[in-house]
């Protein structure tokens, strides 16, 4: 019996020219206007050579990055198990590495998003996406529902917080943050801002953290209200405060990717460094072996 994986993430363009497309994909077929677009272009372009941790250093670190990841949960899964590639916003998407596993004979497959938080707007629709896209062949695909808590993610970030906050100063304040999402999927008893709080109370008391809270970053752009406070808003507020310092782990994000190294590794530590308040992004997961690990055996078990 050969048991199909289906790694997801959320996409990202295969090159400067790819980038409207990708960007009209996210906007649900309308395409983004000219400033927008010159707008997200300048941004990719700011981390061709800016990005850091195990990025690659061209424009677009993502898809190497997440290539990388899905080859080392292959190798820890091992034999039996087939393990194909499938994003929200890029090709190949959900649909294709579904219809891929399908194509290999496998005889179920299991969905595996790299974000460890479930919300219905993240982690819900791709279960859905690859869902479908299985009935379609005949195959079961039942996704990992969320592992916010998984203890090897949990240390990860332990380590990634105190090597970090040993180079900033004593009394520095950490903040944990994940992507915003719009403010209504409160009204719906949404879990995602709660496994962000959880996950933040389990690296705390493991480290004995003191001085942390949680925030939120790269919101979209649109007239509805989406969950705060936002990491530029608290840099201006602890700045104003005169702290010590400011530790920012990206726990929502596995990889270090636009939202990592253009929104916080250039915009979030250029307006810290204006403000004169030192600013320091933990390392991102990448391909860390005991959480690549630990994430083989979360789909081995299900």
């Amino acid at each position: 019996m050969t048991v199909g994986v289906l790694v997801m993430a959320y996409g990202t363009p295969r090159d400067r020219g790819d980038i409207e497309a990708y960007y009209t994909d996210i906007r649900r077929g309308r395409p983004p206007t000219p400033e927008q677009l010159t707008d997200l272009v300048a941004r990719y372009d700011a981390i061709r050579t800016g990005a850091r941790n195990d990025a690659s250093g061209g424009t677009f670190p993502l898809r190497e990055i997440t290539e990388r990841q899905r080859t080392a949960l292959a190798t820890a899964l091992g034999d039996g198990y087939d393990v194909r590639l499938g994003t929200k916003h890029s090709t190949p998407s959900i649909e294709d590495g579904v219809r891929e596993l399908a194509a290999a004979g496998v005889d179920r497959v299991v969905g595996l998003v790299l974000a460890p938080h479930f919300s219905r707007m993240s982690i819900g629709q791709y279960s859905e996406r690859a869902a479908k896209a299985g009935a379609e062949v005949g195959l079961d695909v039942d996704t990992v529902e969320s592992w916010h808590l998984l203890p090897a993610y949990v240390d990860f970030l332990g380590r990634a917080v105190t090597e970090a906050l040993a180079s900033v100063p004593a009394g520095s304040e950490v903040l944990f943050t994940a992507h915003s999402l719009p403010q209504r999927i409160l009204d719906s008893g949404d879990p995602y801002p709660t496994q962000l709080r959880e996950t933040a109370e389990a690296v705390a008391q493991s480290i004995g953290l003191d001085r942390w809270s949680v925030g939120w970053q790269s919101a979209g752009r649109t007239p509805e209200p989406w969950l705060g406070p936002d990491v530029l808003d608290v840099v201006r507020d602890r700045a104003a405060a005169g702290a010590q310092g400011l530790v920012v782990s990206a726990c929502g994000f596995v990889a270090d990717h636009l939202e990592v190294a253009y929104d916080l590794d250039i915009e979030a530590r250029g307006l810290a460094e204006s403000l004169g308040l030192p600013f320091v992004r933990t390392a991102s997961v990448g391909t860390d072996p005991a959480v690549i690990a630990g994430l083989a055996e979360t789909v081995a078990r299900l």
